[in-house]
C-alpha cells in the first residue's frame, strides 16, 4: 500500500506478479463470532466448507486476476468477531474499499452487532471523506448466513435485514448459506458491480489457475488449453502477507495528503 510504488508486487517463490495500484482493492469481512466469515471467504477463495470451527484472530488472503489481460488484485481481510484491540478495527475499516457484513439468521445478537459495525464503518469513512474528498461511494453487502437451517431456528425476518439497506443503493442485502454454497457467488457478484470492479472476480466467472502458471499468467496473450471464450483467470498468493500497521498509516496519510493537494491545483486552476 505505498502510495510512492507505481505498481504492487505480489512474490514468492517464482511468482511475482505486478499489479498496478489503481487495480488493487482491499476486502474487510466482519461480524460477531461464529456467524460464518471465514467460510465464506473459503468458499470465495477455493469453493469449500470447512465444517470445524477455528477462532479467527485475523487472516489475509490476496487472490490476482488477469481479466481481458488487465491485472487485478483483491486483498481480503477476515477480521476477528471478539474484536479484541479497536484501534485496529479502526484502521482495517480505514484501508477498506469493499465491505461484506455477516450475521446468522438464527442469532439476534450478531445482527445487532452488524447494525453496529454498519454504523462505525459510516462514521469512520465519513471521517476521512471529509478529509480527501473522495467519493461517497460505499460497496458494502449485509449477509445473512445460515439460511439452510430450518425457519424455527431464525431470528431475524428478511425484512428487517432488507431495512438495514433501503436507503443506500451501494449497499444490499443477502440470505446465504456458507455450507450449501447458497447464493454466495451472486453475492459476491453484486458487491464487485456496486463497486465498480469486474464482474469476473466473481467466484464462477472465472477461471481458476495455479501458481505453476504465475510465469504466463500476466500476459495479455495468456490462454489456457481447453479452454475457449474464456478471458478472465483467478489465481490466490500462497505467499501473501498482512501490510504492516506502519505501511496502512502511511498509506491513509498518502492519501489524504493526495487528494488534498489534488484539491490545491483545481482551486488554482480555477482562479
Amino acid at each position: 500500500f505505498q502510495d510512492q510504488a507505481m505498481m504492487k508486487t505480489m512474490s514468492g517463490g517464482n511468482c511475482n506478479l505486478n499489479v498496478p495500484a489503481k487495480n488493487s482493492y482491499r476486502m474487510v469481512v466482519l461480524g460477531a463470532s461464529r456467524v460464518g466469515k471465514s467460510s465464506i471467504v473459503s468458499r470465495f477463495l477455493n469453493g469449500r466448507f470447512e465444517d470445524q470451527y477455528t477462532p479467527t484472530i485475523e487472516d489475509f488472503h490476496r487472490k490476482v486476476y488477469n481479466i481481458r489481460g488487465d491485472m487485478y488484485q483483491l486483498d481480503i481481510l477476515d477480521t476477528s468477531g471478539n474484536h479484541p484491540f479497536p484501534a485496529m478495527r479502526r484502521l482495517s475499516i480505514l484501508t477498506g474499499d469493499v465491505f461484506i457484513l455477516v450475521f446468522s439468521l438464527d442469532n439476534r445478537e450478531s445482527f445487532d452487532e452488524v447494525k453496529r459495525l454498519q454504523k462505525q464503518i459510516l462514521e469512520v469513512k465519513s471521517c476521512l471523506k471529509n478529509k480527501t474528498k473522495e467519493s461517497a461511494d460505499l460497496p458494502m453487502v449485509i449477509c445473512g448466513n445460515k439460511n439452510d437451517h430450518s425457519e424455527i431456528f431464525r431470528k431475524v425476518r428478511t425484512d428487517e435485514g432488507e431495512n438495514l439497506v433501503s436507503s443506500d443503493e451501494n449497499c444490499a442485502y443477502f440470505e446465504v448459506s456458507a455450507k450449501k454454497n447458497t447464493n454466495v457467488d451472486e453475492m459476491f457478484y453484486v458487491l464487485f458491480s456496486m463497486a465498480k470492479l469486474p464482474h469476473e472476480m466473481s467466484p464462477s466467472l472465472h477461471r481458476k489457475i495455479s501458481i505453476q502458471y504465475s510465469d504466463t499468467f500476466q500476459q495479455k496473450s495468456f490462454r489456457m488449453r481447453r479452454v475457449k471464450d474464456m478471458d478472465a483467470y483467478g489465481m490466490i498468493s500462497p505467499f501473501a502477507r498482512r501490510p504492516s500497521v506502519n505501511s496502512d498509516l502511511k498509506y491513509i496519510k498518502s492519501k489524504v495528503l493526495r487528494e488534498g493537494q489534488s484539491r490545491e491545483r483545481e482551486k488554482c486552476t480555477v482562479q
